[in-house]
C-alpha cells in the first residue's frame, strides 16, 4: 500500500534551535527524554521502511523552532527536501507564525518563498486547569480581532491552517471557521481526544460534529495512542471510525505523528492499526484515507 504521512516531525537538536527540546520537558504525552535527541530524515525513512507500507510523500508540521526565526525551520526543511537522499520529502511543510505579531505578513511571505511550504500551525491548545496542556498563553486567541486579521492573511499566500485545539475548545474553533471561510483548515490529531471516559468521549464527539459542518475543514487522524502505552487497534477504533463517519472518507487522512508517537508504539504498528480498522472499506475509500486526501489538501 502506498501511503502519504500527513503529519510528522524532524528535529536536529544538535544544530538547530528548539528551546523546548533542549531542556527539561513536562509534556502531557509523558517522558520525552527518549526523543530528546536528533531525529532526522534518514531515521524517519528507516522507520517507515520497516513495515509493508510504501511511504511515497510526507507532510512536516512545525516543531517549535526558536520563535525569533521561525522561517529558519522552513528554510532548513526545504534544504532537507532538496537533498537527493530524502526522496523529495517532506513534500509539504507547515511552518509557524504568531498571528498576533504585527509583522506577521512579512513572516508569511518569507515562509511562502520556499516552494514546499503549504501552511501554518499556531497551536491553540489551552487548559485553565492543567498548565501542561497549554501550547499558548491565552485561552481564546482565535476570538481576538488582531489574531484573526493575521490569520486571514494566509489566504493571500494560498496557505492552509493546521488547527490544533482540545475538545473543550471546539466552540472557539467553530467561531473561527465561521468567521474566516476563505482559509482552508485541517484539524490536527482527530481533535485530540484527551479524557477517554464516557463524558470525555461525548464532549469530543459533540465538538467533532460541530466542526465537521465546515466544508473547508478536513481532518487528520493521528496521535490517538500518543498518551497510551500499549494501545491497540481496538482502543483507537472508535475514534478512527467516528472521525470517518462524521467527516466522511473525502475529508480524512491518516498520519503517524512520528517521532512523538514513538513514545508508545512503532511506525508500522500505527499504520497496521489504520489498515486493520479500515479493512472492510472499499479500495477507493482506503486510497483516499491513506494517500489521495493528503495529496489533495496539502497540494502535493
Amino acid at each position: 500500500m502506498k501511503i502519504i504521512d500527513a503529519h510528522h516531525h524532524l528535529w536536529d537538536i544538535e544544530n538547530n534551535p528548539y528551546p523546548w527540546l533542549q531542556g527539561p520537558i513536562e509534556h502531557f504525552a509523558g517522558d520525552f527524554t527518549p526523543i530528546q535527541r536528533p531525529y532526522v530524515m534518514s531515521e524517519y525513512l528507516r522507520n517507515a521502511s520497516e513495515g509493508p507500507y510504501e511511504l511515497v510523500k510526507s507532510v512536516h508540521v512545525q516543531c517549535e523552532w526558536d520563535e525569533n526565526d521561525s522561517a529558519g525551520e522552513t528554510a532548513w526543511l526545504q534544504s532537507v527536501a532538496d537533498d537527493a537522499t530524502s526522496q523529495g520529502m517532506p513534500n509539504a511543510i507547515v511552518g509557524y507564525a504568531d498571528f498576533l505579531d504585527p509583522d506577521v505578513e512579512a513572516l508569511l511571505e518569507k515562509h511562502a518563498s520556499y516552494r514546499n511550504c503549504r501552511g501554518i500551525r499556531q497551536s491553540l491548545n489551552f487548559s485553565r486547569d492543567n498548565p501542561r496542556l497549554n501550547f499558548i498563553d491565552r485561552p481564546d486567541a482565535a476570538d481576538e480581532s488582531q489574531w484573526r486579521d493575521g490569520y486571514r492573511r494566509l489566504a493571500r499566500f494560498d496557505m492552509s491552517f493546521d488547527l490544533q485545539v482540545w475538545p473543550w475548545q471546539m466552540e472557539m474553533a467553530d467561531r473561527l471557521l465561521t468567521a474566516c471561510p476563505e482559509v482552508p483548515a485541517i484539524l490536527d490529531h482527530a481533535g485530540l481526544p484527551y479524557a477517554h471516559d464516557a463524558a470525555g468521549r461525548r464532549q469530543w464527539e459533540a465538538g467533532i460534529r460541530l466542526l465537521a459542518r465546515h466544508e473547508h475543514l478536513s481532518a487528520k487522524i493521528s496521535a490517538l495512542g500518543m498518551t497510551v502505552p500499549g494501545w491497540t487497534a481496538d482502543f483507537i477504533r472508535p475514534y478512527v471510525l467516528g472521525m470517518i463517519d462524521i467527516f466522511g472518507t473525502d475529508r480524512c487522512m491518516f498520519a503517524s505523528n512520528f517521532p512523538v508517537d514513538s513514545l508508545t508504539s512503532d511506525y508500522t504498528h500505527i499504520w497496521s492499526a489504520y489498515d486493520t480498522i479500515t479493512s472492510n472499506f472499499s479500495e477507493a475509500e482506503r486510497r483516499k484515507l491513506f494517500h489521495d486526501n493528503a495529496e489533495k489538501y496539502y497540494r502535493i
